[in-house]
């Protein structure tokens, strides 16, 4: 058996191909590794949208690295924990520069915000971006495109001629022809990609009335295209340009110049077709990362819970990984002959789904409820949804990509509010209590079982380059010890 470690406690990885199936080899080396060195409490993490394996295994070991040094110093409780890394396949597209997740306060002493020992809050370098801010291109260079067809195989030909597209001066036929294209790779593609994903009818006689994606049996139309597709082309490629450079993303001499649609509604519109395209596979990403949770990670559990009853899960989850690990939670049974589920704990750190998925209720459509309407209560403990409002790529490119036809593109606000990310806004209608991240857990600030927890943690997650901002800076002594403290694992402080 090999013993692999972070921070001195035991490690595992856990491996699931698109369709959600696990690596068996993976699977059984946790299964037979947490029983046979007695574990009692496991912390579960998923990697986010951007991510390819190395920037995955990067995050692990910085934030368990973190996390495990706290637990140790705060008493025996971690003598049994034990760590597991998710890898489900969402990749990074090359022309980005991957997170930096070097650790902030990794010295600090002791458990909480009070005895974090020098390390400030949002201290550090986290969440910067490595490399320096060259100006992207317009077009897909070989390396992308080879990555996104490697990624989505069947969306290959589709791929090649977008490619083909941004190579040439955009013309209004050549514009249309690429939101064509971009439309035909969305259906081949299509896993449940669009925000209505996150909700379903909330009575079995309307299920064909909306669109319903990532159920066991899915009933009604196929798994909807994400709204921005039936957009005006030149308008929606305009405003992704217009926030590229609001976001101070660097671009070339193209694309500088004045918003989009003053002196020539074309220039540098090949910038925005190629952020489209970009927010589209994240969002192909995040139907897969459903599914992973829905069908794989979440029946692992229930295995585990069978061979190992006594093991309390912990999920954590970044960016479309805190989707992943929601929908696990969801599906996660008791053990045969039990009654108690075997999560016990649920902390979404920028969540990249909808701020409705836990409600009963849409407040714009009252016939359909959040595809995780009554998770809390079935978890015994805290959900903790962690948001910050430095978080561009939830901020504005994911209300963006939800953009619906005859939405009046300008109107941001009311983007936020029917399309807004778990991320940046916390979760809406059920009831959530707000707490800021210094207090969460302390005092009368207690995480309370069965209940949503807003934690605003934008003091500390806040550094980060365009357009993402700091969707990727959760390595953070504060965030480590909040996952800590919703699974009862530091003592609560006196």
């Amino acid at each position: 058996m090999t013993d692999r470690r972070i921070g001195g406690l035991p490690w595992w990885e856990l491996c699931f191909d698109a369709a959600g199936d696990p690596d068996p080899v993976s699977v059984t080396a946790l299964l037979s590794g947490a029983r046979a060195r007695g574990v009692t409490d496991l912390v579960v993490l998923a990697h986010g949208w951007n991510n390819d394996r190395d920037v995955a295994d990067a995050l692990y070991a910085a934030f368990f690295n973190l996390l495990a040094g706290q637990a140790r110093r705060a008493g025996p409780w971690a003598e049994s924990l034990g760590l597991v890394g998710v890898h489900w396949p969402a990749r990074r597209w090359p022309d980005e520069p991957a997170p930096d997740f070097e650790p902030a306060g990794a010295a600090s002493p002791g458990p909480g915000p009070a005895g974090l020992g020098g390390a400030a809050a949002g201290a550090g370098p986290v969440g910067r971006r490595r490399g320096p801010d060259r100006p992207r291109p317009a077009g897909l260079d070989d390396e992308t495109l080879n990555v996104l067809r490697a990624t989505f195989p069947a969306g290959a030909p589709a791929l090649d001629r977008m490619a083909h597209l941004l190579r040439t001066s955009p013309t209004r036929p050549r514009v249309r022809a690429f939101a064509n294209e971009l439309r035909q790779f969305a259906m081949v593609t299509a896993d449940g990609c669009g925000d209505e994903g996150d909700s379903v009818p909330t009575r079995p006689e309307l299920a064909g009335a909306g669109r319903a994606a990532d159920n066991p049996a899915p009933v009604g139309p196929a798994p909807a295209l994400p709204a921005m597709l039936d957009v005006d082309p030149v308008t929606l490629y305009a405003r992704f340009l217009d926030e590229l450079r609001r976001c101070h993303t660097p671009l070339d001499a193209a694309a500088v110049g004045g918003a989009a649609g003053l002196a020539d509604p074309l220039r540098g519109i090949w910038y925005g077709a190629k952020e489209a395209l970009r927010q589209l596979t994240y969002w192909q990403m995040k139907g897969r990362a459903g599914r992973v949770g829905r069908v794989g990670l979440g029946p692992l559990l229930t295995r585990l819970a069978t061979v190992a009853p006594s093991v309390r899960i912990h999920l954590v989850g970044h960016s479309f990984g805190a989707r992943l690990v929601s929908f696990a939670a969801d599906a996660a049974q008791p053990a045969v002959g039990g009654a108690v589920r075997p999560v016990r704990s649920l902390t979404l750190l920028q969540g990249a789904f909808s701020r409705f998925a836990f409600a009963p209720a849409l407040p714009f459509d009252p016939v359909r409820s959040g595809a995780l309407a009554g998770l809390p209560a079935r978890i015994d403990g805290p959900v903790s949804v962690c948001f910050s409002t430095n978080d561009s790529a939830l901020g504005v490119f994911y209300p963006l990509a939800s953009l619906a036809a005859g939405d009046d593109a300008a109107a941001a606000p009311a983007l936020a509010e029917r399309w807004g990310a778990l991320g940046f806004h916390g979760a809406t209608g059920v009831g959530a209590r707000s707490l800021p991240l210094a207090a969460a857990g302390h005092g009368g600030n207690r995480l309370e079982h069965r209940r949503v927890h807003n934690v605003d943690a934008t003091a500390v997650v806040r550094r980060g380059g365009p357009p993402a901002g700091a969707h990727s800076d959760i390595v953070h002594p504060e965030l480590t010890w909040l996952v800590l403290a919703a699974g009862g694992l530091v003592p609560p402080p006196g």
